[in-house]
C-alpha cells in the first residue's frame, strides 16, 4: 500500500502510520461508512475523540471489519482524546473507558489530552453551547494532575501511548517539568498556510511527533469560523501549479507536503471519492525544490480560535502563548 511508505517512530518505540483518517464533524450515519471505505482502501490510522460523539458508530464498523477479516486489531492505529470536561484526575479513566466501550476495543494505540483548557463536567451536556460557568480555563498544576492520571492509563494497559493536542511550546514545557512520560504526539492545526515550523522544531527536540489536523485548511469548517477575508489554501496559485505538474489535486499536495515535512496527517472526509483521493497523496514524491517553494507560502494563518473554551476576557495571546513561544529559544 502507498500509505506504508509513510510511517513515524514514536518515543515508545512503536512505528505508527503517518497518514490516517480524521473523524471530526463526521456525522453519525456517515462516519461508519467513511471508516469502512477508508480501511478497505488502505487507511491504517483512525483519529477519534470522545467529544465528536460518533465513536459508537465507528466502533460498530471496526467490529464488522475485524469479524470479516478485512484487518486485525493490531493492523490499525486508533487514537482518541480526553474531553476537557474530564480533566479532573478521578474522571480521566472514566472517559477513556467510555471511549473503549463505544469503540468496542480493549485498548487505544494513542490517547491525547484534547485541549489544555478544562471545563466543568456538566459542560459535556451543553457543548458546544458553553456558558461562562462551564469554563475553567488552563491551570498548569491541574494539568499536571490530569497528566499523571493519563500516565496511569498506560500502566493499566488501557492505552499504548499518551499525548497532547493544541499545546503550545510554553504549555508543553510546563507539562514536562512534572511528567514521567513524555507525550508521544502533539496534535495541532497545521497546513501550508500555518506550518508551525518552530513548534515542529521544538517537538522534534523533545522526541514528540507533531500531528496535523485540518491539513487542507478545513474547507468544511463551521460557518461561524469562516471570515470572508480568510485566504483559501485550495485556491493557492503556487499549489495549483505543483498539483498540475504531478497530475494531482491541491488537497493531495497539501497532504504530501506535510508528510514530507515529517508530520502525521489526518485529513477528514466522509466522501468515498475524497477518501480515496486523499490516500493517493501517499504516492506523490515532491522534489526538494518543490518542498522549499511550499515552505515559502506559509502565512502564519491560524484558522481556529479556542476562546470559546476559555473564560471571558481571555485573549488569543494568552490562549496560544504567542509572545512566550516566540521568545523561546530552541
Amino acid at each position: 500500500m502507498a500509505s506504508d511508505k509513510w510511517t513515524l517512530k514514536l518515543n515508545t518505540g512503536k512505528v505508527a502510520p503517518a497518514f490516517g483518517l480524521g473523524t471530526w464533524q463526521s456525522e453519525k450515519g456517515l462516519v461508519g461508512q467513511a471508516v469502512d471505505i477508508a480501511v478497505r482502501n488502505g487507511y491504517r490510522s483512525i483519529d477519534c475523540a470522545w467529544l465528536y460523539r460518533n465513536e459508537d458508530e465507528i466502533g460498530a464498523t471496526l467490529e464488522t471489519l475485524f469479524k470479516e477479516g478485512v484487518v486485525k486489531r493490531e493492523d490499525l492505529f486508533i487514537t482518541s482524546k480526553l474531553s476537557g470536561s474530564h480533566h479532573n484526575a478521578e474522571d480521566v479513566e472514566e472517559c477513556c473507558r467510555d471511549t473503549l466501550k463505544n469503540l468496542k476495543l480493549d485498548y487505544l494505540d494513542l490517547y491525547l489530552v484534547h485541549s489544555p483548557s478544562a471545563l466543568k463536567k456538566e459542560a459535556l451536556f451543553a457543548f458546544p453551547n458553553l456558558t461562562e460557568d462551564h469554563k475553567l480555563g488552563y491551570d498548569s498544576d491541574h494539568m499536571a494532575k490530569t497528566w499523571e492520571a493519563m500516565e496511569s492509563l498506560v500502566s493499566k494497559g488501557l492505552v499504548k501511548a499518551i499525548g497532547i493536542s493544541n499545546f503550545t511550546i510554553t504549555k508543553t514545557e510546563k507539562l514536562l517539568e512534572t511528567a514521567k512520560i513524555v507525550p508521544a504526539v502533539n496534535q495541532v492545526e497545521c497546513h501550508p498556510y500555518f506550518q508551525q515550523k518552530k513548534l515542529k522544531k521544538y517537538c522534534d527536540s523533545k522526541g514528540i511527533i507533531l500531528e496535523a489536523y485540518s491539513p487542507l485548511g478545513s474547507p468544511g469548517r463551521p460557518q461561524f469560523v469562516i471570515n470572508p477575508d480568510d485566504p483559501v489554501i485550495l485556491e493557492d496559485h503556487t499549489m495549483k501549479q505543483i498539483a498540475e505538474k504531478h497530475g494531482a489535486t491541491v488537497g493531495q499536495i497539501c497532504i504530501s507536503f506535510l508528510l514530507h515535512c515529517g508530520l502525521m496527517v489526518i485529513p477528514k472526509s466522509t466522501s468515498e471519492k475524497r477518501i480515496k483521493e486523499n490516500i493517493g497523496a501517499c504516492s506523490i514524491t515532491l522534489s526538494p525544490e518543490e518542498i522549499q517553494t511550499l515552505e515559502g507560502i506559509d502565512k502564519n494563518f491560524r484558522i481556529f480560535s479556542v476562546l470559546f473554551l476559555l473564560p471571558q476576557g481571555a485573549t488569543e495571546e494568552q490562549a496560544w502563548d504567542i509572545s512566550a513561544d516566540e521568545a523561546y529559544s530552541i
